[in-house]
């Protein structure tokens, strides 16, 4: 089995894709490799297997055997491919303008949080949930980006010295957050010593929230105006123009 986890991983072929391919989790299938012989495999998801690599008995002489080129990868990634494409976004998403790689990257995206989402371990669904609403903020924080691309590097996907946005501002983030989480995960940190930092957090978190209700609070009160004014009862699509044009010209006479 060493042979044909060596021989997955030169093909690029990630757990998330396979798992995809042959119908099943991704605990399954580190639970397949994880075997001694692909005889002790689910007889069908051994076909589909030696289907993919092209493969009679995929014994480990027969794996000796292969040799990868851009030829044999091509036909594995032609494979893999037509194999998931029951289980492909296009069957409900609207995919028009992003490139195959892009592609591919959100099939694998939506396929690990719908696991996830089923298996709901530890309160997965809570971090499903953080994580919509990470990305919802990452246009406006670019911190997250750099988090993202920190969490990528510490567990070995990516480069150490890649650096995807503003490279200055990145590399100073990742010194930062690799002494925070030090002082984290070794214990020079008790609640204690950071009970006034907690305290000035949730202190300008409630004031933003207290900011953007006072912000909604104000529109809705200009919007009851502006429909008071012109003599409607809601905004529609006939009106929606005239309606935000005296919206603006009542927060105008507030300046």
């Amino acid at each position: 089995m060493d042979k044909l986890n060596n021989l997955l991983q030169e093909l690029g072929v990630s757990k998330v894709r396979l798992s995809k391919y042959l119908g099943v989790s991704r605990q399954m299938v580190y639970n397949y490799l994880v075997l001694d012989s692909l005889d002790k495999w689910p007889k069908e998801k051994k076909i589909l297997l030696l289907q993919l690599l092209d493969l009679k008995d995929g014994s480990d002489e027969e794996l000796s055997k292969i040799k990868v080129d851009t030829e044999y990868l091509m036909n594995v990634e032609k494979r893999l491919n037509i194999g998931v494409k029951n289980g492909d976004l296009d069957n409900f998403l609207d995919l028009k303008g992003l490139d195959k790689e892009s592609r591919i990257l959100l099939n694998d995206i939506a396929f690990l949080l719908k696991e996830k989402l089923e298996e709901n371990k530890n309160n997965d669904v809570y971090a499903v949930k953080y994580l919509y609403n990470l990305l919802q903020s990452m246009d406006n924080v670019p911190e997250i980006k750099y988090m993202l691309a920190y969490m990528a590097k510490t567990n070995g996907f990516i480069n150490s010295e890649e650096f995807a946005f503003n490279e200055d501002k990145q590399y100073i983030f990742e010194a930062i957050l690799y002494a925070a989480l030090n002082l984290y995960n070794n214990g020079g940190a008790s609640k204690s010593k950071v009970a006034e930092n907690r305290r000035k957090f949730v202190q300008e978190i409630e004031a933003k929230k207290e900011e953007k209700l006072s912000r909604t609070q104000q529109l809705n009160t200009t919007r009851i105006q502006a429909l008071k004014e012109l003599g409607y009862t809601e905004i529609n699509e006939g009106n929606a123009a005239e309606v935000f044009e005296k919206i603006a010209e009542i927060q105008s006479r507030k300046v």
